[in-house]
């Protein structure tokens, strides 16, 4: 039988490519809600949000979808690894709203109308420091249910 002889070719170099690439981590959590304004009438938040202010409170299977920008790094091929993503999201979203009441339960939600449009601009100061550099947070989609949904892309600069 042959003997077998370790090869003695260097590890070829691996090639980096360049461009922007955009990935999304999608997460879901469970949380109850109601959406009133207290500076204004009972009449005029029924009128506005008819039965999403039920003062005994509706809920939702949200799922949020986070995306990031970035150049992947040439050693790993990763903008961030998706499962420290999927870590910094539970850490900043999803631990402190599953589960709980929107209104009264999340201390960064405090004195905050949760609407859709108000949860992602909420959830971008949560998650947008976070993010390891030089990845990017690019948007934060909120769906409520399936067909309604809100995103955003950050503070406009001027």
């Amino acid at each position: 039988m042959p003997k077998l002889v370790p090869s003695r070719k260097k590890p070829r170099a691996v090639r980096a490519l360049s461009g922007t690439v955009f990935i999304t981590r999608q997460v879901h959590f469970n949380s109850a809600h109601r959406l009133h304004n207290p500076a204004k009438s009972q009449a005029w938040n029924k009128k506005q949000y008819g039965l999403c202010t039920n003062p005994h409170w509706h809920g939702h299977n949200y799922v949020l979808e986070v995306t990031l920008r970035g150049v992947p790094d040439p050693v790993t091929g990763y903008i961030v690894d998706l499962g420290e993503l999927k870590r910094i999201l539970h850490r900043a979203v999803v631990d402190k709203c599953d589960h709980r009441n929107l209104n009264d339960e999340v201390p960064f939600l405090k004195n905050v109308i949760p609407s859709t449009e108000n949860l992602v601009l909420a959830f971008w100061t949560q998650i947008a420091p976070r993010i390891p550099r030089p990845a990017r947070l690019h948007c934060v989609r909120l769906y409520e249910t399936p067909r309604n949904y809100a995103e955003y892309f950050g503070p406009e600069t001027t």
